[in-house]
């Protein structure tokens, strides 16, 4: 009886906290293929779906997860201000790999008439675009999984130095299989694949997220210094938590 009110009294964020941790330390020595491996057939199986941006480095975990399993959910955000080049490259790659679901969420018409009527709310408040057409629509999107995959790597910016392998987000655990990796390692991955670059990379766009709030990035720059430039913003929020803290602090 005592065990079974114990058991009750856990906090669930808690309780995904330290399973991240476990897992991050189990796996600390494992590659990203045996990461993602683990994650779809032995630590989520049928839970997991894979959130990608369709963006500058997103070829490399694409293909990655695509090898073990080109039928995994892929969720892509497409939030009506992306580059049309962005979406010719998420066909370009669906294609390439043989992905089978790739869902693209929209945001909800109805917010984005009652929020964003005549499409410059990226003006005048971004934090509050981006939850609207990015951290709303992934929070429905990601019901039924307990688990996804992200691109993030530690040094595409400060805010992601300390990224972890495993981490929790809220109830679900977040699986980084490109953590440690360097830019070296990316960009010889594509190269020994043959991976097709988005074609805004050449322009020297080396972040890409929607048009408005996407910049060029100068030598010497973080990969995402381009994002809402000018602005106390770095991150989209959609990995502040999916219950909408849009505020600054570490996105896809």
């Amino acid at each position: 009886m005592a065990l079974d009110a114990l058991k009750l009294d856990v906090d669930p964020d808690e309780a995904a906290e330290a399973r991240a941790r476990d897992l991050s330390a189990r796996y600390a020595n494992a590659t990203a293929e045996q990461a993602i491996d683990a994650a779809l057939n032995d630590i989520f199986p049928g839970e997991i779906a894979l959130v990608s941006s369709f963006g500058a480095e997103s070829a490399v975990l694409l293909k990655l997860v695509a090898d073990i399993d080109r039928h995994v959910p892929v969720v892509f955000l497409d939030t009506g201000k992306l580059f049309g080049e962005t979406l010719r490259y998420r066909d370009k790659l669906v294609d390439l790999f043989g992905l089978t679901d790739v869902r693209s969420i929209k945001p909800v018409p109805a917010r984005l008439a009652e929020v964003d009527p005549d499409g410059g709310l990226w003006l005048r408040d971004n934090d509050t675009c981006c939850h609207i057409r990015k951290v709303e629509p992934l929070t429905f999107a990601m019901e039924g999984f307990s688990a996804w995959f992200t691109g993030r790597k530690r040094f595409q910016a400060e805010t992601r130095s300390k990224l972890q392998l495993f981490e929790a987000e809220g109830t679900r655990i977040k699986v980084n299989p490109l953590a440690g990796w360097s830019s070296a390692e990316i960009k010889a991955f594509r190269a020994k694949h043959d991976l097709p670059a988005h074609p805004l990379v050449a322009e020297g766009f080396l972040s890409i997220g929607c048009m408005p709030c996407t910049d060029r990035v100068a030598e010497g720059e973080d990969e995402r210094a381009g994002r809402w430039r000018g602005a106390a913003k770095t991150e989209c929020g959609i990995h502040l938590g999916l219950v909408g803290r849009e505020l600054d602090g570490s996105g896809i």
